[in-house]
């Protein structure tokens, strides 16, 4: 019986990266989603949110909107929950920018005032 290897999600993170950086973004989007799922798992949520990030760069390069959307918002609502707001507002400006893309005005309102909102707060918390 063959033993199961254990996948190492900082080794998926790396070919994620690496992947990314070669152009090939359809494979540094599945590995970086893969990351995400195993850094949720072990409670590591910062690398989870960063490896949605990734996945979204990825399918924003692939000019795959909707998917890019779903990538940043998740990763945007893991930030929140977990407290990362700046990393969090870059992600939903990101999400933004793919509803540009994708001409949905309505969308583009909506994550605007978000943004603004949560920017707010964070000027409130740093005095």
């Amino acid at each position: 019986m063959a033993e199961k290897v254990k996948e190492d999600p900082v080794k998926l993170h790396k070919e994620a990266n690496t992947l990314y950086e070669i152009g090939k973004y359809k494979e540094a989007e599945e590995k970086a989603l893969r990351a995400s799922e195993l850094y949720h798992k072990a409670n590591n949520f910062f690398d989870s949110a960063s490896m949605l990030y990734k996945a979204g760069e990825s399918a924003l390069m692939l000019k795959d909107y909707e998917k890019a959307v779903e990538h940043f918002m998740k990763s945007a609502e893991l930030s929140f929950d977990k407290g990362f707001d700046r990393y969090g507002v870059s992600a939903l400006e990101y999400a933004r920018d793919c509803y540009n893309a994708m001409k949905n005005k309505e969308k583009v309102k909506g994550i605007e005032k978000k943004i603004k909102e949560v920017k707010a707060k964070l000027e409130e918390a740093s005095f």
